[in-house]
């Protein structure tokens, strides 16, 4: 099937995703007795496999506290974020479905799009803030918002009307409490948003910069500055808990913390610059993982980081510049042994980090080797609160409770789907990875569209198990696992979901 042919399809699949259709259910026995836990997602934005030392014992980039959640609770050798890059991953992290279900079938948003989730799709904070959880936002949206204009044309940063609500946006998902930007932080307008309210409006304009603290040029706040936006978005989400302990004790907490770091521009504050001995990049790292010490120190400050599932992953692979010849010279590899970056559908693109503690749960030290994604959230907040999901919900989202608590008996995925940038797609099947294009699907080589490709057999098949670098294409070796996996995938489009049925 051409790649044409297969976006075809994928449309005409979109269009039955709307029907009514089973969901699964909370496995029995899989529900918590008493009240669920804390939920605290830190979502980093570009961090590769390779950065963290937990996952790559050469790194040289110093992660004490990732280090310490992945002792005290389980690191997961083979996660996957929904798609090589940004938007489309956060979509399936708060809905539970690909985002090549929705309307965004490559790239990203921008910091002016209109609202990606759409009206009437329950998130997972919604879920949860219906079972009683407090709910709160901190960090990078890129999901898009509804801007007021002042006139009837699209958003633009002469179009807003940046004294009038900004609709669209987490609170309106389901999150009581949002404080964060509206998309990467190289992506104008330059300003912080509260709940649904501009903090101070963008009346002033800067000029792009380039190199590792590369920003667009747009429309930025008074006194806004990019430098400040880690550690200001680390005090918001450390308050978040602060306040949470003092006012509603009694309640769960969800707390959505998606950081705009190691992403550019990377702008380690003068404590971390030069700290790694590697570059900007590397300094910005151990930022971040500055960053999640804060906010487990929250929590045990409180006393609540023994009830508290904490995660801490990434988007996607890192970004293509922090894979520099100078990296390599100190040693360190952001995507480790995998073949690509960021953007790719080669597993540099979007197998990244993931590690979860939870003391009262999950035992210190556990190692996980199951193919999971980060759609996977959904269905695991629905397991902890023992909801059955709607039949219109998380239709590509997997419990990973059975995991977290040593329970697993199997694969708890069918498959799993990748997707690249410019919209190819792969589907992961225990160690056989069919790709649906000759190329990489992004930025590394052989690009989309080079004349190198047009020699390349038109799909790519890798045993992973054998060649976790994806050198060997043996999908002439195998047609009928080609033909196996491309059925599958299929299926998953032409059903609307990939997550098993009640």
């Amino acid at each position: 099937m051409t790649r044409r042919a297969f976006l075809q399809q994928i449309g005409a699949g979109c269009a039955v995703a709307a029907l009514g259709r089973p969901a699964p259910s909370a496995t029995e026995g899989n529900a918590m007795s008493g009240r669920p836990p804390h939920i605290v997602y830190i979502l980093a934005d570009d961090m590769g496999y390779g950065d963290p030392g937990c996952c790559n014992a050469n790194s040289k980039i110093p992660t004490p506290h990732m280090g310490r959640i992945a002792r005290e609770g389980m690191l997961f050798t083979d996660a996957h974020s929904g798609s090589a890059v940004c938007t489309p991953t956060r979509y399936g992290i708060l809905t539970g479905r690909y985002s090549w279900r929705s309307t965004l079938k490559s790239g990203v948003l921008e910091g002016y799009s209109p609202p990606l989730i759409e009206p009437g799709r329950l998130t997972v904070a919604a879920m949860l803030k219906e079972c009683g959880y407090r709910t709160a936002c901190v960090g990078k949206w890129h999901l898009g918002l509804d801007w007021a204009t002042k006139d009837d044309e699209s958003a633009n940063a002469e179009k807003v009307d940046y004294e009038a609500p900004v609709a669209g946006g987490p609170t309106a998902l389901g999150f009581d409490y949002f404080f964060g930007i509206s998309a990467s932080l190289d992506m104008p307008p330059y300003c912080y948003i509260e709940n649904d309210r501009v903090v101070a409006s963008p009346t002033g304009r800067i000029e792009e910069q380039r190199g590792q603290g590369f920003f667009r040029a747009g429309a930025i706040a008074p006194g806004f500055r990019h430098g400040d936006v880690l550690p200001t978005l680390t005090e918001r989400a450390v308050a978040c808990i602060d306040r949470h302990a003092a006012e509603h004790a009694d309640a769960p907490l969800f707390l959505y913390f998606p950081l705009n770091a190691p992403h550019t521009p990377m702008l380690p504050t003068p404590a971390f610059a030069g700290k790694t001995d590697t570059n900007a990049y590397g300094d910005f790292i151990a930022q971040v993982d500055a960053t999640v010490g804060d906010v487990l120190a929250a929590l045990e400050r409180h006393g609540m980081d023994r009830d508290t599932l904490l995660i801490v992953t990434s988007d996607n692979g890192p970004p293509p510049p922090a894979d520099m010849l100078f990296l390599g010279e100190k040693g360190h590899h952001p995507s480790y042994h995998f073949r690509g970056h960021k953007a790719d559908i080669f597993e540099g693109g979007h197998r990244i980090p993931f590690i979860a503690r939870w003391p009262e749960r999950v035992r210190a030290g556990a190692l996980c080797n199951q193919t999971v994604c980060l759609t996977d959230l959904m269905a695991t907040a629905a397991a902890l609160v023992g909801r059955d999901l709607p039949e219109d919900a998380g239709e590509d989202s997997v419990s990973l409770l059975p995991v977290l608590l040593g329970k697993d008996a199997g694969p708890l995925r069918e498959a799993t789907v990748h997707h690249s940038i410019n919209g190819s797609f792969a589907i992961r099947q225990g160690p056989w990875k069919l790709i649906l294009c000759p190329d990489s699907g992004g930025w590394s080589d052989p690009r989309p569209g080079d004349p190198a490709t047009r020699d390349l057999p038109p799909v790519q098949l890798y045993n992973l198990a054998e060649d976790v670098g994806e050198r060997r294409n043996v999908q002439a070796e195998h047609p009928e696992i080609v033909e196996r996996l491309t059925r599958l995938l299929e299926r998953y489009v032409a059903e609307g979901r990939s997550a098993p049925r009640a």
